[in-house]
């Protein structure tokens, strides 16, 4: 899934932590505890510990955990074997292992949205 040009993991919630607020990284964001509130990365990988409350925009979104929001990816949405997602998801490829459980809508974006979304965050 990662490339060698792909940004580093540069932001961690361990499996001990619990935070509450809303987040905007560049790079990768990486939870394990539990999270509540928005999130805006380049990458996020939720862990299988990992419990996310609270919508999450990025290039592209690992779940292997739980995450109860709505998810906009202009890539990529993976949803592993033990991961959860109760909400709608937006996104140009959608990925879900033997196991794993989505409860919500799905729209798929075409390259006119993809573009329109890239030029959105570059205006930001």
């Amino acid at each position: 899934m990662f490339k060698k040009n792909d940004p580093k993991l540069e932001t961690f919630i361990g499996s001990n932590s619990s935070l509450k607020g809303n987040i905007r990284t560049q790079g990768t964001l990486r939870i394990d505890g539990t999270c509540e509130g928005e999130i805006e990365a380049d990458w996020i990988i939720v862990g299988e510990t990992g419990r996310l409350t609270g919508n999450a925009q990025a290039k592209c979104i690992i779940v292997g955990g739980c995450i109860d929001g709505n998810l906009k990816a202009e890539e990529t949405v993976e949803i592993k074997s033990k991961g959860q997602v109760n909400g709608d998801i937006s996104t140009a490829k959608l990925l879900v292992h033997d196991g794993g459980i989505l409860n919500g809508k799905t729209s798929m974006l075409n390259g006119e949205v993809v573009k329109m979304l890239e030029f959105q965050r570059e205006k930001a």
